[in-house]
């Protein structure tokens, strides 16, 4: 059979008109369905500020802590003298043994405990190896950090002081030398605050943008699914569903058009807003998140055809949310994820989006130092691409067998009433 060009011109007009009414269509749902505005718009928004707001400091100061001094000497009162000079910690209650002090630490009036034991200052003395005991309150981080690490610091500068001490050595010259030989200047690389928010949020804001848009498209999935009988994704009955091309195309013109905007913000206002590491240009982010949401649309796509109600998806993205945050490689180290794992994070368009966009945001790099992550970005949204066309083609057969079979059964029933009737 031969097609004219006209009658293929004819076809492609066909197809971009139901294309664009599935695009008005969905459009529509998406304003007039609460939760998926809620999922689409409202978090989008106001998860990141929020996130953000709270990890806005970065680091803590003066974070209290009880002292359990059970040498009384010079030397640990000088320890816990240069303990609370530090920035990070102040000494806030002073306890006569260690359950006193867990008890100020279950009633949340400090933070952490220092134990200086009784043979602190003599063992010093006798030229021996002396401990400091730190107990931390381990529910946050931040608060563990600047415990843990204040202690750490005024004991490699009380040993300096001791050593030079102890050393008889005549000018300040020879002291330096002796007990710091080889000098350095400690320089944050990527993370000039050393928080929590400039390393760990940016590759949040890559999560919230894909669990957002697979939370709306299956929530709009499911609500089509209540709208149409038997509980079909796609309506039966309406010649502009009968291509499976359209139907795609059309959802994810939508999608684009909402995410083209909240992808902006997730990636270039929030950061800028919250004072985040921002050194890639506007045209190396448009790069690198067109085929994230790309990816992301067609994957929730694919996600949506899966799940049967609305509440499923709920459960499903909030399930998967935190393992996906580890297996990205940032907040824990890539090296250590087991192989395993690590394929299974090569599915979901995350993993590869949030390193990307960390390396080019956070840590300088250009767009040639993640052509990996690029590519597979752009192989992924073929894939999920194939993937949403085999699903919503198997969508559109069930559909119509469907159809065929609940016609044949009402025709059946009217011709045995007509038999029974004659």
């Amino acid at each position: 059979m031969q097609c004219s060009p006209m009658s293929i011109f004819h076809n492609i007009y066909i197809g971009l008109q139901n294309a664009c009414f599935i695009w008005r269509k969905e459009m529509q749902q998406v304003f007039k369905d609460e939760g998926v505005l809620i999922f689409f718009i409202v978090v989008p928004i106001v998860y990141p500020l929020l996130y953000s707001w709270i990890y806005n400091n970065e680091a803590v100061h003066e974070v209290p802590v009880c002292v359990v001094d059970q040498s009384h000497s010079s030397l640990s009162r000088q320890f816990i003298r240069m303990c609370d000079a530090s920035p990070d910690v102040h000494v806030k209650y002073y306890a006569q043994d260690l359950d006193e002090a867990k008890s100020l630490v279950s009633r949340q009036l400090v933070k952490g405990v220092y134990l200086i034991p009784s043979n602190f200052e003599s063992n010093v003395l006798r030229m021996e190896q002396s401990t400091v005991s730190v107990y931390c309150d381990m529910s946050l981080m931040l608060t563990y950090k600047a415990i843990f690490q204040t202690a750490q610091t005024v004991t490699m500068e009380m040993g300096t002081q001791l050593k030079q001490h102890l050393g008889g050595y005549y000018t300040r010259r020879e002291e330096v030398i002796a007990t710091r030989p080889l000098d350095y200047d400690e320089v944050p690389v990527f993370n000039p605050s050393a928080g929590y928010g400039s390393s760990i949020l940016p590759a949040v804001l890559m999560l919230i943008l894909q669990q957002t848009l697979v939370l709306g498209i299956g929530l709009s999935a499911g609500t089509a699914r209540d709208e149409n009988p038997y509980r079909n994704l796609i309506p039966v009955g309406d010649s502009r569903y009968n291509n499976t091309l359209p139907i795609i195309l059309g959802k994810a013109m939508c999608y684009v058009m909402i995410y083209a905007v909240m992808g902006t913000w997730l990636a270039a206002a929030v950061p800028r807003l919250f004072h985040f590491p921002q050194l890639a240009t506007w045209q190396t982010l448009l790069t690198i998140m067109t085929p994230y949401v790309l990816a992301c649309i067609f994957f929730g796509m694919v996600v949506s055809c899966m799940v049967k109600y609305r509440e499923n998806v709920m459960l499903l993205v909030v399930f998967v949310s935190i393992p996906l945050l580890f297996m990205m490689g940032i907040s824990w180290p890539q090296n250590n994820i087991p192989g395993m794992w690590q394929g299974v994070s090569w599915l979901f368009p995350s993993t590869f989006g949030a390193r990307a966009f960390v390396r080019l945001n956070t840590m300088g790099a250009s767009l040639s130092d993640v052509t990996t992550e690029y590519r597979i970005l752009w192989l992924q949204a073929l894939c999920y691409f194939l993937l949403a066309f085999c699903v919503y083609r198997f969508q559109i057969y069930r559909s119509r067998r469907q159809a065929i079979e609940r016609l044949r059964f009402l025709q059946h029933n009217r011709q045995a009433r007509q038999a029974s009737n004659s």
